[in-house]
């Protein structure tokens, strides 16, 4: 009798040994074991947006028991500051996945297309790649998804916020950063659709601070010089917003032109209690960060799961209203 048990025994772990085998020469993909996922969590910019992001990502990781790896933070936007970190540390360990805001549309294209190719899923947070639409063929439609803001309508509305701010009615002006990042690009294209709904309404400029708080401050000052009449500025994200409502500050028209911030840094959010900004505009970096994570594991652990392609956090509002009430407080950027 115990020697069937063994022959038995010897049978099932000859067999079972076999079956594994075969399933891991066969060529199909294998969801990665429990536990043992670990990502890569690569940020935009050195900046308050995506320091939260990161506390979002790390939160969900342990939650989920994955581990997970933060690259060294951009000291600057653009593929040039990115890239070669992006590169550096994914060659340093084995990562099932990278989870990162690409900071341009097309640049991030091929150097995410090659990590791709050797095997690491992609996920997109914040800013996407090409127009964001990864449901159609395409060369940059293999990232898992595009989580982030509705950046056109978030734009509009800033628009729709001000407008009711300055009665309807003057000139505006819009202080961005990079015209090939898909968040800033947004923001202005539903910014100037905004505003093209009220008639008594002009836009009379937009510049380009690229991430530079200081250039921000000084575009304004120049724009506040040249039509002496804006009545409203819109900062599409932390360093315009921030540049330019020092601009007005140092210019001695807090409240004659009303400020509209994208982006709840505590900066900002002083300035709104102090009367010097008087809309801020949070969108939910934390969210972003952890549904990063949560769709990708759950890609890892089961290839069959259809992660939706968009997405999509909503917005809160900050007013002086509403800025000291204790459930807002969530919202504002650590």
């Amino acid at each position: 009798m115990k020697k069937s048990i063994i022959i038995l025994m010897a049978i099932t772990l000859i067999l079972g040994v076999s079956v594994s085998m075969f399933a891991a020469g066969s060529g199909e993909k294998q969801a990665a074991p429990a536990g043992k996922i670990t990502l890569l969590f690569m940020p935009g910019v050195a900046d308050p947006f995506y320091t939260t992001m990161e506390k979002g990502v790390r939160a969900k990781a342990a939650e989920m028991g994955v581990d997970v790896v933060v690259a060294e933070y951009p000291k600057s936007w653009g593929p040039e500051a990115q890239v070669p970190i992006l590169e550096a540390t994914a060659a340093q360990g084995k990562f099932d996945a990278i989870i990162l805001a690409p900071t341009s549309n097309d640049a991030l294209i091929a150097p995410l297309k090659k990590l791709y190719d050797k095997g690491i899923e992609i996920m997109t947070v914040d800013t996407f790649l090409g127009d964001g639409d990864y449901s159609k063929p395409s060369n940059y439609s293999f990232p898992l998804s595009y989580i982030g803001s509705d950046n056109e309508l978030g734009g509009k509305m800033m628009a729709e916020h001000l407008a009711k701010l300055v009665g309807e009615k003057g000139k505006v002006f819009c202080e961005a950063t990079n015209p090939d990042a898909s968040s800033v690009a947004g923001r202005v294209k539903g910014f100037k659709a905004g505003i093209a709904q009220f008639p008594e309404m002009e836009l009379v400029g937009v510049e380009w601070c690229l991430d530079v708080q200081q250039k921000a401050q000084e575009q304004t000052l120049a724009a506040l010089q040249k039509n002496k009449d804006i009545v409203g500025i819109f900062g599409t994200n932390v360093y315009s917003a921030q540049g330019s409502y020092q601009a007005v500050v140092n210019a001695g028209l807090t409240g004659a032109v009303k400020i509209a911030s994208w982006d709840a840094t505590t900066d900002l959010i002083g300035a709104l209690k102090k009367g010097q900004v008087d809309l801020v505009l949070a969108q939910k970096p934390g969210e972003m960060g952890a549904l990063g994570v949560e769709w990708t594991v759950k890609f890892l652990r089961d290839k069959t799961i259809k992660v939706p392609k968009k997405v999509i956090p909503g917005f809160e509002f900050f007013t002086k209203a509403n800025v000291d009430d204790p459930n807002m407080q969530q919202f504002i950027y650590q």
